[in-house]
């Protein structure tokens, strides 16, 4: 089976762990910059660095879906720099799996495979999709939605360590980003970050840098460009979130139910 994954930031990549590991072939595609910002677990790092691994596996930049599939047969995951999805045809999948999670349709069709699951709000299943997983953190987290919609988007981060909207650190201003610290560095409440244009982003509370943009991002003012986890699990920022496996877990469910695992 061969499944497409648009999107392949932290989200995305925790599907294709979920997916890979149950022995499913997956092609994966991100945009030119990838802008994620927990850069240690996306498999969009490989387009930036040619190769990045995240939990053992082994994802590398592919230049077309011919090189892709040749990728494939080296066991490790193709990742197109194809923000377009314009590899679908040529790929034939047997599922199209959406997890650029924009909060809206960037133009994923139904009939795009016999298989397509959007993921998190802006889907509709049955109209552009056949399924929906939901990723609002909670009760429903992971659930596969057969009819209707995901949860609309809050705007608001979910609670992690009892923060939420706090946790995120955002571009202080428009223009391009100069990181200072790293992911995984041990950070308290009004330490420097970043810079744009001279101006700091402060962090937020004290924790472990989750996540930051990689310098020389251009960002616009307010962009989300770091992320504290203020349960100060340093192990934390190199493995897949709970999140991300429990959104992986409901894509692997429908993409067997609905493909009846290929009789």
């Amino acid at each position: 089976m061969l499944v497409v994954i648009r999107g392949a930031g932290d989200l995305a990549t925790g599907v294709a762990l979920r997916l890979w590991r149950s022995h499913i072939r997956v092609v994966m595609t991100d945009i030119d910059r990838p802008t994620a910002i927990r850069r240690t677990v996306c498999f969009s790092q490989a387009i930036v660095h040619g190769e990045t691994t995240v939990e053992s596996i082994t994802a590398k930049r592919a230049e077309t879906p011919e090189a892709a599939l040749g990728i494939l047969k080296t066991g490790c995951i193709p990742v197109l720099a194809d923000p377009d999805g314009a590899c679908i045809p040529a790929l034939k999948p047997d599922a199209v799996v959406d997890a650029i999670l924009a909060k809206k349709n960037l133009g994923t069709k139904i009939t795009d495979a016999p298989v397509v699951i959007g993921v998190g709000p802006g889907f509709t299943a049955g109209a552009d999709c056949h399924a929906v997983v939901e990723t609002m953190r909670g009760h429903y987290l992971g659930r596969v939605i057969r009819e209707g919609t995901a949860i609309p988007n809050t705007g608001i981060p979910g609670l992690i360590g009892g923060f939420a909207g706090e946790r995120v650190l955002r571009a202080p201003a428009d223009g391009v980003f100069h990181q200072l610290l790293d992911i995984g560095a041990q950070v308290k409440m009004g330490d420097v970050a970043a810079t744009v244009n001279g101006e700091p982003m402060l962090c937020t509370l004290d924790g472990v840098l989750r996540g930051i943009l990689a310098d020389g991002t251009p960002v616009f003012k307010g962009m989300k460009a770091g992320d504290i986890d203020p349960r100060c699990k340093i192990e934390h920022c190199y493995c897949a979130s709970d999140k991300a496996l429990a959104v992986g877990g409901g894509v692997l469910e429908a993409v067997l139910e609905l493909t009846g695992a290929l009789k």
